[in-house]
């Protein structure tokens, strides 16, 4: 088998300009062309993985099909390449330096002095290599977290510097760097970028490909003067402008002809696919006239002055994918659950005014009451419903409060000493709660649910039983299960091995349904979440 290329995608300037979306296009352009491409995420944060991190601060944690909680790049990886990205595929130095010092505790070194040159520069590789292998990629693209210059990543780019070193034809490195236009000079700025290219140059690198961020594209002039100063060909720096939806980078990437150059460098030839049905799903995104508006009710929102949507990535482009299925554009509204425990007068304004409404993942007791609000208006005002993990969990307490008469009843997570304890901590996560262990032992990943005939779940997969990934300690309490099913509610998918409950619905409602699982999570552009595409058919089906 042939070795496989890598591409290590660096960032240059700053940071959230781009560099997931610009890996995930190229591996997808690859793919187009005829190869097997995955890529790998590096993460420089000391956390062993992104499961301990602040959502508002880091991000979506995505959940990969064998349980790792990653960073949201890799959801994007999914999305691109309509394939599983599994645990091997994403590091942080946190885990690397945990797996060098396990191996040093059990002699793996054999008495060697243990240093960080070069002993945590070859964990990496090893990790890389392996990761290439188990995928059996001809191309991997390698994403290095934070940009050229930070001491953080310094120890990454060590590895990829030593890779270059023993296989030259089969490394090259591509910089994602931003280039400003101050408002009050008027002109695009390259010294930025000039600078980003000799902090990789005193790491050893020198930048095969520059895609180059900007409001607008990049002109001739820029490219030659970069050209000039970073000791890289005019053809070989990519323009990367804003673009109204991310979707569209493969195919501007592919105007410059980026899948062609690269297979250049690396003396290769295309082969003979394309990306003609990715283009028709652009431009359904882009074209479609009519809307559909949802609503988001949570609280991972703001930072200060400023509002972030990266905490419900997968939840918003699971939105866009099935809306764009039905040539909608979805309106998403963001609306604060804190506010509507405050002002139920604002809830049922704003609510009233949706299509579909929405409550995603989260954890601890802020803002549930107004969620718990929501969805009760919801349920009453037969508005299409679809509570993901804590959506389904408050859907069941609203359920229970509200329709089976159980006054008080909550999650154990929030009120431990609640009479009706309808969501509750699993015995096997007990254990784990009251020792302190807490990262990396929730339920993860993916597991099987079979659903029952007659139900919205059923309607919509269309088969028997679906395999759904999960991140979460707290279930629905089989114990109270009778008895709100008898007052109407139904569960219409169980896991088959525990008897978990995974699905609740309601009789006589066009859509209320929540997942203990996160659907968003395999949701492809291509291929829309079977539970997001019947959600979206109801709520524009109600809406006529």
């Amino acid at each position: 088998m042939p070795s496989p290329r890598f591409i290590f995608v660096i960032g240059g300037v700053m940071s959230g300009i781009g560099k997931g979306i610009a890996s995930a296009s190229t591996a997808r352009i690859l793919k187009s062309k005829g190869y097997k491409t995955t890529c790998v995420k590096i993460d420089p944060y000391l956390n062993v993985d992104a499961g301990t991190m602040n959502p508002i601060e880091h991000g979506e944690v995505f959940v990969t099909e064998d349980g790792m909680e990653t960073d949201q790049d890799i959801g994007n990886y999914e999305r691109f390449l309509d394939e599983n990205i599994l645990a091997e595929n994403y590091m942080t130095s946190g885990s690397v330096y945990l797996s060098v010092i396990e191996k040093e505790r059990a002699l793996k070194y054999g008495g060697d002095c243990v240093q960080i040159v070069p002993h945590v520069p070859e964990e990496i590789i090893r990790r890389l290599n392996s990761a290439a292998r188990k995928s059996k990629a001809d191309f991997v693209l390698v994403e290095i977290g934070g940009t050229a210059g930070e001491y953080e990543n310094i120890l990454f780019l060590e590895a990829a510097r030593m890779m270059r070193l023993k296989d030259p034809k089969n490394v090259i490195f591509m910089l994602i760097s931003y280039f400003p236009i101050p408002t009050k000079i008027g002109e695009m700025k390259t010294k930025p970028t000039q600078h980003a290219v000799r902090a990789l140059n005193s790491a050893g690198i020198q930048p095969d490909f520059i895609i180059a961020r900007a409001e607008i594209s990049l002109d001739e002039p820029r490219k030659k003067k970069l050209s000039i100063f970073c000791n890289v060909h005019p053809e070989d720096i990519i323009s990367a402008p804003d673009i109204d939806n991310i979707y569209q980078v493969p195919l501007n990437f592919e105007k410059e002809k980026l899948g062609a150059k690269i297979l250049r460098k690396f003396e290769m030839k295309a082969g003979g696919r394309d990306m003609k049905e990715w283009a028709r799903m652009v431009r359904r995104a882009l074209f479609s006239k009519k809307e559909v508006s949802i609503g988001i009710v949570g609280k991972y929102f703001g930072t200060g002055k400023f509002t972030l949507f990266d905490s419900y990535i997968s939840v918003i482009e699971a939105i866009k994918h099935a809306s764009w299925q039905f040539g909608r554009i979805p309106k998403i509204s963001w609306l604060d659950a804190e506010v509507y425990e405050k002002t139920p007068e604002k809830m049922k304004e704003e609510l009233g005014l949706l299509d579909g409404i929405i409550v995603p993942g989260g954890f601890g007791s802020r803002g549930i009451e107004g969620k718990i609000k929501a969805i009760s208006f919801a349920r009453k005002n037969k508005k299409p419903y679809l509570g993901l993990c804590y959506g389904m969990q408050l859907a069941a307490i609203e359920f229970a409060r509200n329709v089976a008469g159980m006054k008080g009843a909550n999650t154990t997570e929030v009120n431990a000493r609640t009479k009706y304890p309808v969501i509750d901590l699993m015995s096997e996560q007990k254990e784990k709660v009251f020792s302190g262990k807490m990262g990396g032992t929730m339920r993860l990943g993916a597991y099987a649910c079979r659903l029952k005939d007659k139900t919205i779940a059923r309607r919509a997969y269309g088969t028997r039983t679906v395999y759904e990934r999960h991140r979460h300690r707290y279930e629905f309490n089989n114990a109270l299960q009778n008895i709100l099913e008898s007052k109407g509610l139904v569960t219409a998918g169980i896991n088959p091995e525990s008897g978990l409950v995974e699905i609740i619905e309601l009789r006589d409602h066009p859509f209320f349904l929540g997942t203990q699982f996160h659907p968003e999570f395999k949701s492809r552009p291509l291929k829309p979440h079977p539970l997001f595409r019947e959600f979206i058919r109801v709520a524009i089906t109600k809406k006529k």
